[in-house]
């Protein structure tokens, strides 16, 4: 049954209908041909990692209105598994090529394709994991509404840093705020957090803890 995001979309301007599919795809070609060489490289090394198994990560995400699409990106994870098959935590397959690609954000470039397809816009709600879609509140359904992006009011507001809970306010908040003038300055704030390697994971975890769904309001009676 297809996903259906909660009502209240965001307003419909030129810039949402038209300006903002043909931003993504002036600013991601020409970005994703000056990216070959360093992803070339970056591919490379990640090969003659032991242990790696492929150089590319591909996983469905909910897109647009929650369609699923392959998501790709750099592989920074090892396939090491547990006695049992199981794979090992997110800490012990991370590789120090893989840190680095992580904290440089370079195992991003490849979701440039994906902008290029339509999968995925420039700025956007980011794309979260499949099983979370029943998690949401109606709410939090509406990150949904517009098609997620690369990086995000909530990316340059702490990415990982930050609880779920603010990452869906912040999510919510672009989707009924989102403009071109916007874009620019998300895009000229996560070039700002790249370099300062901000955000990468959350404390104590390797990249983020897993959602698990908002807790109910309290209620309380007198």
């Amino acid at each position: 049954m297809p996903f259906s995001p909660a009502p209240s979309a965001p307003p419909r301007t030129w810039y949402l209908r038209r300006g903002k599919r043909a931003f993504d795809v002036l600013l991601a070609l020409p970005l994703l041909l000056l990216a070959l060489p360093v992803l070339a490289g970056a591919a490379l090394l990640l090969w003659l990692q032991p242990g790696q198994r492929g150089v590319l990560f591909r996983q469905p995400r909910p897109g647009l209105h929650g369609r699923i699409f392959t998501l790709y990106k750099l592989q920074t994870m090892t396939e090491a598994r547990d006695a049992a098959g199981q794979l090992l935590p997110d800490a012990q397959r991370l590789t120090r090529l893989g840190r680095g690609l992580r904290a440089t954000s370079l195992d991003e470039l490849p979701q440039l394709w994906n902008v290029l397809r339509g999968d995925l816009s420039l700025v956007g709600p980011r794309p979260l994991l499949v099983e979370y879609l029943p998690l949401y509140s109606p709410a939090q359904a509406r990150r949904h509404a517009l098609r997620p992006g690369i990086t995000g009011w909530a990316q340059v507001n702490g990415r990982n840093a930050i609880s779920w809970e603010q990452k869906f306010d912040y999510d919510l908040w672009y989707v009924a705020h989102a403009s071109f003038a916007l874009d620019l300055r998300i895009l000229a704030l996560t070039a700002a957090r790249v370099l300062g390697a901000r955000g990468i994971s959350a404390p104590g975890q390797a990249t983020t803890e897993a959602f698990r769904g908002s807790p109910p309001p309290s209620s309380s009676s007198e």
